[in-house]
């Protein structure tokens, strides 16, 4: 038993009175071995929110061994995931598998993907991108202490805060490009005085700060939920502006149009999520 009162903590049972090992017992020494084979310089544990104390136990009996990567140990909590309202248990056997999950996300979207572009070449390919991605997508958006109740349903939707909208906009940029054939983009300010173009710029401008900010806080919902507003902003903007209009604004229009391209695939990667060039 570690005494943790100057931490303001319970005492930390190490073994119980057989010798038998406890939870706490096996995280010290894979604590111990990360510290001498990988030489971390950060231990995130993504566990439940309902292990915040012992996480905090944990820390400090590692801090008292003199463990050089405590002082960097943080526990990444997450609140509660429902299926129609009611909690996943394992011991109870209500669970419900990944591969499963997975598979009838990526069949629901090859069905919408059909409906949409029939004749999209590589509809397999795509159809797994977008339904694997929108379970990650779903998970992700969401502030990682906030309970949520899963609906695949509501997670393949192409319209709304999902992943599939982000995909779908990514691909619209790309798709813009592509019907623009080989432009000369540009490489320094240019004038574009399409009224809606200004709302894309300051979002654009917004994306180093918020991946700062994730990685600050460690919430992964700040990438996710600027992901959906500058897809939003750009959907506005395609819906006012005659992108491909053959004027002197046409290759800065292409360039907004890139950016938007390059940050909405760039923001989709750091989630882990792909976006395709056509949907």
């Amino acid at each position: 038993m570690v005494d943790l009162s100057k931490y303001d903590l319970n005492p930390a049972l190490i073994l119980k009175s057989d010798g038998a090992s406890l939870y706490i017992t096996r995280d010290i020494a894979t604590a111990v071995y990360r510290e001498n084979t990988y030489h971390p310089a950060m231990n995130l544990y993504v566990v439940g929110s309902e292990q915040m104390y012992y996480f905090q136990q944990l820390k400090a009996v590692l801090t008292e061994m003199g463990l050089p990567s405590a002082k960097n140990l943080h526990h990444i909590p997450f609140g509660l995931i429902t299926v129609d309202g009611k909690k996943l248990s394992t011991r109870s056997g209500r669970i419900i598998l990944l591969d499963v999950v997975l598979d009838d996300s990526i069949e629901m979207a090859k069905k919408q993907i059909a409906a949409k572009n029939p004749d999209l070449p590589n509809k397999d390919e795509v159809a797994k991108q977008v339904g694997v991605g929108a379970i990650i997508f779903g998970d992700l958006k969401n502030e990682r202490m906030n309970s949520i109740d899963f609906n695949l349903e509501d997670q393949l939707k192409f319209e709304g805060e999902t992943g599939p909208y982000v995909q779908y906009a990514h691909a619209r940029a790309e798709s813009i490009l592509r019907k623009a054939g080989d432009v000369t983009l540009l490489e320094s300010d240019a004038k574009i005085s399409d009224p809606e173009a200004w709302e894309t710029l300051k979002v654009l401008a917004d994306f180093p700060d918020t991946v700062k900010l994730a990685l600050k806080e460690f919430e992964p919902s700040d990438v996710a939920k600027y992901a959906i507003r500058l897809a939003k902003a750009f959907n506005k903007y395609y819906a006012h502006s005659k992108i491909l209009a053959d004027d002197s604004e046409k290759t800065a229009r292409l360039t907004l149009v890139k950016s938007v391209s390059t940050v909405l695939k760039e923001a989709l990667r750091l989630l882990g999520v792909e976006a395709p060039d056509e949907m």
